[in-house]
């Protein structure tokens, strides 16, 4: 059975993508949502190739049918991948994808010929992974304690020297240039910043929040945001890799890129809907600093974990978030090998809403009595202690609701990432370095400081201007 909570938040995010089946995978782990009933292929052979494959064994396999077996995508698509239809997508539950299961058996044995993968479920791409922690953040932060970190001092704004950032999140709010460190940032409005009732619609101001993180870190930088992921920040795989083209065709290859988004796979070699991209990023100067995820585990988190491979490892940073005190990772974050720094990323305060119009936010999910993942203090998951009621339980109680007047306390992968990105754009104006990636090897090989997480002593990087925050132990049961 999936987690609780992996269950509230696909039934938020299937709401939101309704054309698509959703499925979640692998088996019943709850590691990620994929689109059901289809797979992802190269096209061109390796499309034939499966495709013929998949109808063979399906016209040979008891209670497998073949008919719907047929692409389903544009060829000659920039991405280079077309999907096929393997399956009826209706026929089973969300946790029962039997037709994605046999087409990937139906391939493994030519893909272990052939040495390389022919073929994937077309992943979820989201900014909250599915099992994500904190559920009821962000939490209203008063204005005058300003932000956390706070505005980098004596650093002027200069057009001729100022580090391009493109933020590849959920769009900003209407009125964000009301809060004065938001002077230097443009890009793509949300959509939809309220609901009916007018409530903030979930995720609505993480742009914002992520725009406001990089310029208090690095104040002489040109902070473009798109509403890539403005649908509940989710997108499928197929579909990514498409929408990154199509931001560096408008704005062209900035010098950094924050990402706060990705999915597991379930296994080590990466996205297939990524794979042109990354080869063209590859080719490129442009930095990718991406987030490491909020699941907890030590599985590769794509795309951050193209940061472990040789032939990624210089035009990728993978971000972890560490715990509000700095010492300790937070207990939320992905870690391993393939994660490179650790920065703050537990209840950092930036920009929600413009502060123009103060607006309700209505809490979708409810909380846990203990950090779920074992760890002997308060995890943001739980605090603050709020009781709404399930986005998808069919209660008649009302949620909670909260009030916004501009700041805000928010934690995830989501927030150390542009914490580093904001670190490495600081140094490439202090240096005088024009080189993002060349920066980005100098800010860790100048790193001195260093946090643990789960018992490893990791590289860790800490603004200036970011103070620590209490961190409340937890006496309730795990």
């Amino acid at each position: 059975m999936a987690p609780q909570r992996f269950r509230e938040q696909f039934g938020h995010i299937q709401r939101s993508m309704p054309d698509v089946p959703l499925a979640m995978g692998p088996d019943d782990s709850a590691e990620f949502l994929y689109e059901k009933g289809v797979v992802l292929v190269r096209d061109g052979e390796d499309a034939a190739l499966v495709e013929d494959a998949v109808r063979t064994y399906f016209t040979d396999t008891p209670d497998l049918d073949p008919e719907p077996v047929r692409r389903v995508s544009p060829r000659a698509d920039r991405t280079g991948v077309t999907r096929i239809r393997v399956g009826d997508p209706g026929r089973s539950g969300a946790q029962d994808d039997p037709a994605v299961a046999h087409a990937l058996r139906a391939v493994r044995e030519r893909a272990g010929r052939a040495r390389r993968r022919l073929v994937s479920r077309n992943h979820v791409i989201h900014i909250a992974p599915v099992n994500a922690c904190p559920g009821d953040e962000p939490v209203p932060a008063p204005r005058a304690d300003g932000t956390n970190p706070a505005p980098a001092p004596g650093v002027a704004h200069d057009p001729a020297t100022a580090v391009g950032v493109l933020v590849i999140d959920t769009g900003l709010l209407h009125d964000y240039q009301s809060w004065p460190q938001l002077a230097h940032v443009d890009g793509d409005m949300a959509v939809q910043e309220t609901d009916a009732d007018g409530m903030l619609k979930q995720y609505v101001g993480h742009g914002t929040f992520i725009a406001g993180v990089v310029s208090a870190v690095a104040p002489n930088t040109n902070v473009t945001v798109l509403g890539t992921l403005s649908d509940v920040g989710a997108m499928l795989e197929s579909d990514f890799g498409a929408a990154l083209f199509e931001s560096v065709d408008r704005h062209g290859w900035p010098d950094l890129i924050s990402l706060s988004a990705g999915t597991t796979n379930g296994g080590l070699d990466g996205l297939l809907g990524m794979d042109a991209f990354m080869a063209e990023l590859r080719e490129q100067r442009t930095l990718l600093v991406a987030a490491a995820g909020n699941n907890g585990s030590s599985t590769p988190f794509w795309p951050a974990a193209y940061a472990s491979q040789p032939d990624h490892a210089d035009s990728v940073l993978s971000v972890g978030a560490l715990r509000g005190d700095g010492e300790y990772g937070a207990c939320f974050t992905n870690h391993g090998s393939w994660v490179r720094v650790y920065a703050p990323g537990e209840r950092l305060t930036s920009s929600l809403t413009g502060f123009d119009t103060p607006a309700p936010y209505v809490y979708q999910h409810s909380t846990y009595d203990a950090c779920r993942y074992g760890f002997g203090y308060a995890c943001t998951c739980q605090e603050p202690s709020h009781s709404g009621v399930l986005s998808d339980d069919g209660a008649t109680a009302k949620p909670d609701q909260v009030m916004f007047e501009g700041l805000a306390h928010w934690s995830g992968t989501s927030f150390a990432t542009p914490v580093v990105a904001g670190l490495v754009a600081d140094l490439m104006v202090s240096a005088g370095q024009r080189d993002p990636r060349a920066a980005a090897r100098q800010l860790l090989a100048q790193a001195a400081e260093f946090a643990e997480v789960r018992g490893a002593h990791v590289p860790a990087l800490r603004p200036p201007t970011w103070s620590p925050v209490p961190v409340r132990s937890s006496t309730a049961s795990v």
